[in-house]
């Protein structure tokens, strides 16, 4: 269970996380934390109907789909396949700039050095174990440098226990990116699905999965606010990030050289749990489609990977792809959060469960919320989003 609220907590805080926390940051001071805080009650609501939903029809998200309308679950696949190919590039990407922070290597040498590495997890015959400790693992040591540099940055605590409640500015496009930063994707699934296959299912085992999803919210919500300290103990002094690099130029003036490693440190980690995180989620949407594909599913994951690292060789940096792909991406949460919602009223699905009527609440409004900005986005960002 630790080991699935990892995985999750680990595939939520990649680059994008990283510097969209940053930037957010820069934009709203010490109201962002109203804004993390917010963000961190959506998060729960939303991850608690989705695991709860799977441990109890014990099914994965495709089949619960498919069994409340056939092919719908081929439709959310497809969407996760495709938004997991695309952010996993980027992913990758943020693997060779950890490295090239740490060593100086090349980019590209880095990216393809991580790759091996996330490829070799997925070779050893129990890799679920391995997994789960690496994830673990990085995850503890992503969230103790963020917190050195946050101790080191000062920042305006007393303000900040201020603006959390009483904000100065609320910004509810920036409160629903969080949103989905943290359970939008493939990424509440992860360790939603983790679960399943270690064989905890069932309602015996609901407040196990309840207390395992709450951890992994706890979990990215703690380095989300990590971080969002370290940046403000920073920009609150004049400092502006380089818009480059937001989070790069933020941790190397809080701590220097030293910082500008660390921050090097972070970003590798955050991005290879979350290359391994994409890989291992995408395809549970796909096993159990054929016996070809439960029997393969290591040389498949491993494909995933190297299809995404040629990707990212062939092109450099696919902007326009992840941009397009993200704003359809946004239509994932929404639709699998009602999904979710109607399996936990379908008797056939879930027998004599009664599904909490406070979290039916919290997944209507987090589906209608995010269903909207992703609409909205697109609309008025058509051009730009699909100008190839």
């Amino acid at each position: 269970m630790v080991g699935a609220a990892f995985l999750m907590a680990t595939s939520a805080i990649g680059p994008g996380f990283l510097t969209t926390t940053t930037v957010f940051t820069h934009a709203l001071l010490a109201s962002c934390g109203f804004a993390i805080l917010i963000s961190i009650i959506l998060d729960i609501g939303a991850q608690l109907n989705i695991w709860r939903v799977l441990a109890v029809t014990e099914k994965r998200a495709q089949d619960v789909a498919n069994e409340l309308l056939p092919g719908l679950g081929y439709f959310l696949s497809g969407l996760i396949l495709l938004g997991g190919v695309a952010f996993n590039v980027g992913n990758i990407a943020g693997t060779g700039l950890g490295f090239n922070v740490l060593f100086g290597m090349d980019v590209l040498t880095g990216a393809a050095v991580s790759a091996v590495i996330a490829i070799m997890i997925f070779m050893v015959k129990e890799f679920g174990a391995v997994m789960d400790w690496f994830a673990r693992i990085l995850g503890f040591v992503m969230i103790a440098l963020t917190l050195y540099v946050a101790v080191i940055a000062q920042p305006p605590l007393k303000e900040v226990a201020i603006r959390m409640f009483v904000p100065e500015e609320i910004n509810w496009s920036m409160i629903i990116t969080l949103v989905g930063g943290t359970v939008g994707g493939y990424i509440t699934f992860s360790g939603g699905h983790r679960l399943l296959d270690a064989g905890i299912k069932g309602q015996q085992h609901l407040r196990e999965v309840s207390r395992s999803a709450v951890t992994a919210i706890g979990l990215a919500s703690l380095m989300r606010f990590l971080l969002f300290l370290a940046v403000l103990g920073v920009v609150a002094k004049g400092f502006s990030p380089d818009p480059a690099n937001p989070p790069a130029s933020v941790f190397r003036q809080a701590a220097g050289e030293i910082g500008y490693r660390i921050f090097g440190l972070v970003m590798w980690a955050a991005a290879i749990t979350s290359v391994i995180g994409s890989a291992y989620t995408s395809v549970s949407f796909i096993k159990t489609f054929h016996s070809r594909i439960r029997e393969n599913e290591k040389i498949i994951i491993i494909l995933f990977i190297v299809i995404s690292l040629l990707i990212y060789v062939a092109v450099g940096n696919p902007v326009k792809v992840l941009i397009a792909v993200g704003a359809l991406n946004g239509f994932i949460l929404p639709v699998a959060l009602a999904v979710m919602l109607a399996a936990a009223y379908r008797k056939k699905l879930v027998g004599s469960y009664k599904h909490p009527a406070i979290l039916l609440v919290f997944g209507i409004a987090v589906a209608a919320a995010t269903a909207a900005m992703s609409i909205y986005t697109i609309l008025k960002d058509w051009n730009k989003i699909f100008s190839f």
